[in-house]
């Protein structure tokens, strides 16, 4: 069984990244690690190999090292020790001819390696003596089954390569369909059940993922009541598929700590799923088991849980939807070099990115495999509307800003929307802000520390409110003698609002006040340079500009090379 971890890929050269990118369609979500200096588009680089192999097998990451084998070994040697915590581990040529599963047997290492040898059209170098006889690793069961006593199954298995028969008790057509030698009267028994047992002497005991609960409210101590009710019917929770509700309920807090301490996925129906079953007199919990099933519930003591056994393995993935999500992330200024790891780790495993294209395509091969939702800029609110339709549709969805989204940008977009039009589907996304570099911060850090002490971000853009509030906030901003950001200080339409706002700056600054120019910060061309107030014009700036205008107090020291620094004092003398 495959390890609930997305994999990383391993490479140390350019070749290998062709190859990587390939395992990776068959590997959703992993992510490729990259030699710096050796590699480029790649999710992660690294300096020292020993160091991120060891430190991603110790967190149970599964492995694949595309690089030869006899590396993969000497570098983990140190680190292994328990089988059954390992993690896959496989070692792929640099040109894809070779797939050799070496570590986690238990982890699911071979079906792993038939996977990326499918991909690869090669066939994987599996050694494994019962998985090549039996035709199946029975340490290691397909989804939608779970070992309940990995201990006893290395004697089971030598018992069985050394000619010993077995009966199956219950349905589990990977097993009947294997090269198993299946007898009604063997000696030792596989048991397939949902059911509490306890294992016996030459017996092995698969729990099968039949088991669906449904929650239709809040429920105080819903993880003890659910465990008791599973004990009480006498029902193994290793069993259980996945937690079932009503889209209305998918923010309810017992559904998802329930999922949560079981191990399981939430899954929702809307109210078309279920609109059959409520007009027959079922109840909301008893029609969303029963739509994950197929199967009558099971008596429940509380009319908001219900459990039912399903005749085969649950998919809950293909049940239902999750519940939506919305991210609204911030990617910095420029390129992945300002994203944060929260940032890149909502990326990759987003479904969906909206967002204007420019911001699009800074995200660069993170956005592979995504649906890209391009719109103009000045669509904020359209894009927002979009954004959450598609989450409360069960995707994830990352809207994209540059910089901080939280700083003139989409993040107040969508609560507006949320606020002006109140859907009442739109109360069921889980939403989330997550920040990135602003303009200000990296224009900033480019030049010194302008932003040393106080300061305040001023918009210049008159186009979602008056420029009579912008002068009178200038004004104000200028006379308490802050540093100050201006953000979309000039476009094609609008030119001579800078200049207005040089002109009050002057009623309260020198002219050699310093001032900052950072243009493209973190994207090809950037340009970052230091003038005066009295030089400050229209032409010196664009949309893709921030000004930082110094205080009294900002001051700039000069470089031998030419180049200038820019601080601003942390004392007021």
């Amino acid at each position: 069984m495959l390890m609930n971890v997305a994999p990383a890929i391993v490479v140390l050269g350019q070749n290998s990244v062709t190859v990587a990118r390939k395992i990776i369609t068959v590997l959703p979500g992993a992510t490729l690690y990259g030699l710096a200096g050796r590699t480029s588009g790649v999710d992660v680089s690294f300096t020292n190999f020993g160091e991120t192999l060891r430190e991603l097998f110790a967190q149970g990451t599964p492995l694949i090292g595309i690089c030869a084998a006899g590396i993969l070994i000497r570098t983990l040697a140190p680190v292994i020790s328990d089988k059954r915590q390992e993690p896959p581990v496989l070692a792929v040529a640099e040109d894809g001819s070779a797939v050799v599963p070496l570590l986690g047997g238990l982890g699911g290492v071979n079906d792993m390696a038939r996977r990326i040898a499918e991909v690869l059209d090669v066939k994987p170098a599996i050694t494994t003596t019962g998985d090549l006889r039996l035709g199946t690793t029975l340490l290691s069961p397909p989804p939608g089954y779970h070992l309940a006593n990995p201990d006893d199954a290395k004697k089971f298995i030598s018992d069985l390569l050394a000619g010993a028969q077995v009966k199956l008790e219950g349905i589990a057509p990977w097993l009947s369909d294997s090269k198993l030698p299946i007898d009604p009267q063997g000696d030792l028994t596989i048991q397939v059940t949902e059911r509490l047992v306890t294992p016996r002497a030459n017996c092995l005991v698969y729990h099968p993922a039949t088991i669906a609960i449904a929650i239709s409210d809040i429920i105080d101590d819903a993880v003890a009541l659910v465990q008791q009710l599973l004990a009480d019917a006498k029902l193994e929770r290793a069993s259980v598929a996945g937690i079932f509700a009503p889209i209305t309920a998918a923010a309810n807090p017992a559904i998802h700590a329930v999922a949560s301490a079981l191990g399981v996925p939430a899954r929702f129906f809307t109210p078309n799923q279920l609109e059959s079953l409520l007009s027959q007199g079922y109840n909301p919990a008893q029609a969303s088991v029963i739509a994950a099933t197929g199967t009558s519930p099971i008596t429940s003591s509380s009319p908001q849980i219900a459990i039912a056994i399903a005749p085969q393995p649950i998919d809950p993935n293909t049940i239902g939807q999750p519940r939506g999500r919305l991210a609204i992330i911030g990617t910095g200024p420029g390129g992945s070099q300002w994203m944060s790891p929260e940032v890149k780790e909502i990326l990759k495993s987003a479904t969906d990115l909206v967002g204007y294209k420019t911001y699009l395509d800074l995200v660069g091969s993170l956005a592979d495999g995504k649906q890209r939702h391009e719109s103009d800029n000045r669509e904020e609110e359209a894009r927002a509307k979009m954004a959450l339709d598609l989450a409360a549709s069960g995707r994830y969805v990352a809207v994209v800003s540059s910089g901080d989204p939280g700083i003139y940008a989409m993040a107040t977009a969508v609560f507006e929307v949320c606020d002006r039009y109140a859907k009442p589907e739109w109360d069921n996304i889980d939403i989330h802000v997550a920040p990135g570099i602003s303009a200000m911060q990296a224009a900033a850090a480019a030049i010194g520390a302008p932003l040393g002490h106080d300061f305040c971000a001023i918009s210049l853009s008159d186009i979602l409110k008056p420029w009579s509030a912008i002068e009178q906030r200038i004004a104000a901003a200028a006379e308490a003698d802050f540093v100050i950001a201006f953000y979309n200080p000039v476009s094609k339409e609008r030119t001579w609002q800078l200049a207005e706002a040089r002109n009050i700056l002057l009623r309260h600054r020198t002219p050699d006040t310093p001032v900052v120019l950072a243009r493209n910060l973190g994207r090809p061309g950037q340009t970052v340079k230091a003038i005066t107030l009295d030089q400050l014009a229209p032409a010196s700036a664009d949309m893709r500009t921030i000004i930082l205008i110094g205080s009294t107090k900002t001051r700039t020291i000069k470089r031998r090379d030419g180049n200038i620094w820019v601080y601003t004092p942390r004392r007021y003398t």
